[in-house]
């Protein structure tokens, strides 16, 4: 297995070779944590790396899945796994070690994959990058290490680009898949609420807006993650419409004729970047010279009042989690322990009376139902995932000890990333594809929404785009 040999194969790829014995899972692995070493000095992506456990895994026999014997990284947030230790981004949380495996991890453990560590993760998984004192400093695009790798699942996003490994664990409650999916070149879908399990530990996050998935290189290492992966676990509160078949098998036909609502403005009417427009334009041409109908629309709902309620939400959630931390250690949090905009969370989210928490779903599931209802005359609606290219390390970082001011204010995030939330809102699946790069070779991610349990359309339109405008063999200086 030569370096040149590793960077020409997708997930799938480099599983097939395994089954027909031209390399080995160790030898996959090796070359894997080679390259972590040698990229992590520029990108600080990874944490808690621990090859002995892939080494145990590997020795003991891997399960005859799709992916087997390719190697994989966790979140460092969320899937719940023995021998995985996790800080969740956080100081307070550091160094965490599980007692169960989560539903997610026994599914893609069954599919073969080898997880050898997990990569790294704003505190509490929140924000749109990822930089996090925990880590010893930000996580980079490998692009350009100026510029953020996204978040919240930014070091799986940089794990993925700079071609450590093809395919990665990720997770979203607003944004944090497609989010570094646009910043770093890579396909990032988030599946309609319920798509994949959340337990045992809980049936919902952020009310029912968070879910894991996948960062991927290729649309069939997706399709074939979430054939893997989908359908609710034992006791799950509720689920995704059910789908039948194979993701992975339905790539394989065209969508047919669908038509396609685009915009180049916030919900504010507020104009994206040139360049994310330049990109919705081209990525509008390409759609309309495959067959589609192409139409200038978007839809009407009280963007702030419904983002007010999702970070109502998000805050509540991020009080919780450190509330029960608190409650275990029986102190309250140092001011070194947390950074300064979550430590004003969980002190703000303390505060917020349960009629305002409720207040809060119920203005989110109105705002989902008129995001839902758009649907009913267009099949997608195509935006650019940010409404910039990816922003400079700093821009957004958590020192902010306002965090309302740092989510909601003049100069908050929800400017920059105001397209990716609203789907967590609603529920409904939305894809970000690589299908733009600035003239200063930074992506810019295209994001695709559908109807609830609808992935099948967005991973159909997401080969067939894929096939009209190669992005495989796009690699970023690093590699």
């Amino acid at each position: 297995m030569t370096v040149q040999d590793y960077d020409k194969f997708d997930a799938l790829g480099l599983a097939e070779l395994v089954r027909q014995r031209k390399v080995s899972p160790s030898e996959l692995l090796d070359e894997a944590l080679k390259r972590a070493e040698r990229v992590n000095p520029a990108l600080n992506a990874f944490a808690h790396l621990v090859p002995d456990r892939a080494r145990e895994a590997i020795a003991a026999g891997l399960p005859d899945g799709p992916f087997s014997g390719v190697p994989f990284l966790l979140k460092d947030l969320g899937a719940e796994a023995i021998g995985y230790p996790t800080n969740s981004g956080s100081r307070l949380f550091a160094n965490y070690d599980w007692t169960y495996d989560s539903e997610i991890w026994i599914r893609m453990r069954a599919a073969g994959l080898v997880a050898f560590g997990r990569t790294t993760s704003p505190e509490l998984g929140v924000g749109p990058v990822t930089e996090a004192g925990v880590y010893g400093g930000p996580t980079r695009n490998p692009w350009n290490p100026e510029h953020t790798s996204g978040g919240s699942s930014g070091g799986a996003a940089a794990a993925v680009a700079a071609g450590v490994i093809p395919l990665a664990h990720g997770s979203d409650g607003g944004g944090s898949i497609r989010i570094p999916a646009s910043s770093c070149g890579l396909v990032g879908l988030k599946g309609t609420r319920g798509r994949l399990p959340d337990g045992p530990a809980s049936g919902e996050g952020w009310g029912g807006m968070a879910i894991d998935g996948f960062l991927s290189r290729s649309v069939r290492d997706t399709a074939a993650a979430f054939d893997a992966t989908h359908g609710p676990d034992i006791g799950a509160p509720y689920h995704a419409p059910t789908f039948e078949g194979s993701y992975l098998e339905g790539i394989e036909t065209p969508p047919g004729r669908l038509r396609i609502a685009i915009s180049t403005t916030n919900f504010l009417g507020v104009p994206v970047h040139p360049e994310c427009r330049h990109a919705v334009e081209t990525t509008a041409a390409l759609c309309a010279n495959l067959g589609h109908e192409i139409v200038e629309a978007q839809p009407q709902f009280d963007f702030l009042a419904a983002m007010r309620a999702w970070t109502t939400v998000v805050m509540c959630g991020t009080a919780l989690s450190i509330q029960q931390k608190v409650d275990a250690m029986g102190r309250p949090p140092r001011a070194d322990e947390l950074e300064p905009s979550i430590l004003d969370a969980w002190k703000l989210g303390l505060k917020v009376p349960g009629t305002e928490y409720l207040r809060s779903i119920n203005i989110v599931h109105a705002a989902g139902r008129l995001l839902a209802r758009f649907f009913v005359d267009h099949d997608l609606f195509l935006t650019p995932t940010l409404a910039e290219p990816p922003a400079r390390v700093g821009r957004f970082a958590p020192t902010n000890p306002d965090f309302m001011d740092l989510r909601l204010g003049p100069r908050g995030t929800v400017h920059y990333s105001p397209f990716p939330p609203v789907f967590n809102i609603s529920g409904q699946p939305a894809i970000s594809l690589p299908l733009h790069w600035t003239a200063d070779g930074l992506p810019v991610g295209l994001q695709f929404a559908a109807r609830a349990g609808e992935e099948m359309t967005l991973l159909k339109l997401a080969a067939q785009l894929e096939k009209a405008k190669p992005w495989f063999d796009r690699r970023p200086p690093i590699v």
